[in-house]
């Protein structure tokens, strides 16, 4: 590996502006970080008090972000040699500004402008001096193509105005090396080679000839390519595994993603140097992967990785309502995804307040789907007209978007996680915006082009073969099995889920105030979506959990019943496409994350607090489990390994008055392959299926556990439509009224570390049914972020089980710790836990 060396008089060197920013409007001041916007900097300061909680975001004076706000700092600018050059960059910016050096403007909001843009401004004669930097940052204005959340939650009151991305002041010699890339193609027959091509764009900012080699370090090796440049010239260069050995890689360490492998990563180093001098050097980070995609028989797209087909199963992420987001904060949340044992993210939107969320989808092993949300589509969310190809119509915006996508696709293109580009949502990109598009994309990446996120078809680049059909809010589980089912499991489904997914009860206290926190009422629904036709309220919710469990009685009997709606309904989402493999070829669940304290479409809270649906997606996606099919009434084993996985299945079935029917059976399921195991024995009323797979010596490898009915759900499919399929009658749950308690002991808890292990007893004759773990500090708080083994867990008469809690990131731990077990027919039992 080459070392890089320290030249005579000058190293070219990068340095991030993040810390040391005032903010200011008129003669008030602010301290800043950046990135940031104008409204994550004021909530930093106290200025606005529990603004997301309640309807206090209604009483923003919104007039305040009219005016332009000033971010300045002092910046120490390093000398550069003789033709050398320092710039000034810009990776986010939203939505304009003017930039002043030292009280000299150096750029207008009349070229900079756009939050998907990334500028350089020369910034050479300031070299070698401390300088005072002012940028001047404008809010977007109705039509502009903007940072956009659409009907998620309220839009930003600042419209998201400030310095969204890192800025860096950068310097080099006379050549700078310009977004350097490393592309890979495997052989997807047997896996024992790649070959790597590394391209990098050489710009000669001097007015001379220069003469110097482009030095690439790559594993163990070096190779050079000698480059003459003329004055002011800009030369990509290319270099392939003909050209050199070292691009050959025999028995590459390649990256899979989760559930495939291990999310291997390399490096490559490079400089440039004139006459034994460096004038500019690079850092790749790049995966060996080969991604491809295929067209099912349907017409449905899928994708596949290093030549094996993969059933893309994830969620739809969004940032913080004000672009808080942090490295820490960024980490728990991926962490979350894997442990829920998903394995990809969509980015409705190229989000990121840097490359850090897509540094952590490489090293975990996530497939990532980035592009264009539906904000620009529709004339309600943007505020200019629009047509069946949206908004983006006057060739000012057209101009804007394109190099607004090529700049992105620079920015991100080395990170292996990336599998597609949606340049479209809700609608595909008119004509001469995609042509442009496709002329562009070719010439600086090879992942596929993907024109929309629904089941459209472009003349110019073919059918999407994607399907966006819904459902948004609630369907019963039976919905994802039947093939009238719009939104059921064939396909790719790129946005759905069950509507409203409740935060947990010490979440709820914390967004909505204790006067309006019994009956949910207004300040419930305005934190529902502000989508226009429907889910903006808990109606459709609250209607569902009568009807199904009967009418609640108060705020805890609400959450346990609508935690049961939201289980069962989002894990028979996912389990639908797994055992449908290969018909189904994607599914994203439609929402990942919250922007802010919200009731819908999230699998953790605002708070990063896992739902219920949490527990319920990490059930269904052990990469070997069995699955109830709802549509048959069988258990189905799948397997979305590599390996052939053989095990012992059993099934147990009990029914309210705890009468028990069991199977076991040795099974054995090939790779990414589903297998019918037991028919459902017959039974009346409620039931709960206990399913369980244990390996040669006994151990349990997965396991779920469902309450179901005799009588099948009954679906509207006469009144279906994009939001949801009503459900004309359901299924008999009444028995669940008249559980018999049981008794759960907590038999032990032990602390080892970072880890607490807990043993719990059902030691009464009947089903323990959803019981909640949970951990709290002495502030009575729940401890956050943790990672439970498993929750709103159902044990069977007189089982044991071990769980344990990951706390090693626990952030508000204190004193000693309690131990709170409770379920839908288990008093709450507390333990202390010494710390």
């Amino acid at each position: 590996m080459v070392v890089f060396c320290s030249c005579r008089d000058f190293s070219p060197m990068k340095t991030i502006l993040s810390d040391g920013w005032t903010l200011s409007s008129g003669e008030k001041q602010y301290k800043a970080t950046v990135p940031s916007t104008v409204l994550g900097v004021l909530t930093a300061n106290g200025l606005y008090q529990d603004v997301l909680e309640g309807l206090n975001y209604t009483k923003i004076d919104k007039s305040l972000f009219e005016i332009p706000w000033r971010y300045s700092r002092s910046i120490e600018v390093p000398a550069v040699p003789e033709n050398g050059h320092a710039v000034l960059c810009f990776e986010g910016l939203s939505w304009g500004a003017d930039v002043w050096i030292d009280g000299e403007k150096i750029a207008s909001r009349d070229t900079l402008y756009g939050p998907y843009r990334q500028f350089e401004l020369d910034i050479t004669p300031f070299a070698g001096k401390t300088s005072r930097l002012d940028i001047d940052i404008y809010r977007a204005q109705p039509g502009d193509p903007n940072i956009g959340f659409v009907d998620w939650n309220p839009r930003p009151a600042d419209e998201s105005m400030g310095i969204s991305r890192p800025v860096v002041v950068s310097t080099t010699g006379a050549v700078d090396i310009w977004h350097p890339a490393v592309r890979s193609k495997v052989n997807t027959e047997t896996l024992d080679e790649a070959w790597l091509t590394a391209e990098a764009t050489l710009i000669n900012k001097s007015q001379k000839q220069i003469n110097g080699i482009l030095k690439c370090a790559f594993e163990n090796g070096t190779f050079s390519v000698p480059v003459s440049l003329g004055p002011n010239e800009t030369r990509q260069v290319v270099v392939t595994s003909d050209d050199s050995e070292l691009l050959h890689v025999v028995k590459p360490r390649l990256w899979w993603c989760r559930n495939m492998g291990s999310p291997e990563m390399y490096g490559m180093d490079l400089e440039f140097v004139v006459d034994g001098e460096v004038s500019d050097k690079e850092r790749v980070d790049f995966g060996i992967r080969q991604i491809e995609d295929y067209f099912t028989s349907e017409g449905y797209r899928g994708f596949m990785l290093n030549g094996k087909k993969v059933l893309v199963r994830g969620a739809g992420w969004t940032d913080d309502i004000f672009l808080r987001n942090t490295p820490e904060s960024n980490e728990t949340e991926i962490r979350y995804v894997c442990d829920m044992n998903l394995n990809a993210i969509r980015f409705e939107n190229f989000w990121g307040t840097s490359q850090n969320i897509y540094d952590l989808c490489d090293r975990y092993g996530l497939l990532a789907l980035a592009g264009w949300s539906c904000f620009w589509e529709w004339e309600n969310y943007i505020g200019c007209p629009g047509d069946d190809y949206g908004c983006i119509s006057s060739e000012r915006n057209m101009d804007l978007t394109v190099k607004s996508l090529h700049d992105q696709i620079l920015w991100l293109r080395n990170h292996p996680s990336i599998i597609g580009w949606f340049v479209g949502s809700d609608m595909l990109p008119r004509p001469e915006l995609e042509r442009r598009y496709l002329e562009m994309l070719p010439t600086i990446d090879d992942r596929p082009y993907i024109g929309a996120a629904k089941g459209l078809e472009s003349e110019l680049s073919g059918p999407t073969g994607m399907k966006m059909a819904g459902p948004y809010d609630y369907v019963s589980p039976n919905y994802w099995f039947d093939t009238n089912a719009p939104g059921g499991a064939f396909g790719f489904n790129t946005e759905t889920g069950i509507g409203a997914q409740l935060p947990v009860e010490e979440s709820i206290r914390r967004m909505i105030p204790a006067d309006s926190i019994w009956p949910p009422g207004k300040t419930w629904d305005y934190h529902c979506t502000t989508a226009g036709e429907a889910m903006h309220s808990l109606d459709v919710l609250k209607d569902v959990v009568t009807k199904r469990y009967g009418q609640p009685m108060d705020l805890d009997d609400f959450l346990r019943k609508a935690n049961l709606v939201n289980y069962d309904g989002t894990r028979a989402m996912f389990e639908s496409f797994r055992v449908n493999i290969p018909k189904s070829t994607g599914l994203i669940q439609w929402m990942l994350n919250s922007a802010w304290p919200s009731l819908y479409w999230q699998l953790y809270d605002f708070y990063l607090q896992p739902t219920a649906a949490y527990y319920a997606v990490k059930n269904a996606n052990e990469t070997v489990q069995l699955i109830y099919n709802y549509g048959d009434h069988a258990v189905y084993a799948v397997n979305e390994g590599t390996e052939n996985a053989a095990f012992v299945a059993s099934m147990a079935l009990y029914d309210i008055a705890g009468h028990r029917k069991a199977e076991n059976k040795s099974v054995t399921v090939s790779p990414y392959t589903v297998k019918k195991v037991f028919d459902r024995p017959a039974f009346d009323g409620t039931g709960f299926l206990f399913l369980n797979l244990s390996d040669s010596t006994g151990h349990t490898v997965a396991r779920n556990t469902y309450c179901i009915s005799s009588t099948d759900d009954i679906n509207d499919w006469h009144n279906s439509n994009w939001i949801r399929t009503p459900v004309a009658r359901h299924g008999d749950f009444s028995g669940l009224a008249a559980l018999p308690d049981a008794v759960c002991a907590i038999k032990s808890a032990d602390l080892n570390g970072n880890r607490l292990d807990l043993t719990i007893e059902n030691t009464s004759p009947n089903v323990a049914f959803f019981i909640r773990l949970g951990l709290k500090n002495e502030n009575g708080e729940l401890a956050c972020p943790v990672l439970w083994e498993d929750n709103y867990i159902s044990l069977e008469p007189h089982q044991m089980r071990n769980v344990f809690v990951d706390l090693s990131r626990a952030a508000n731990l204190s004193g000693d710790a309690t131990l709170v077990v409770s379920g839908w027919n288990v008093s709450a039992t507390e333990q202390t836990i010494k710390m």
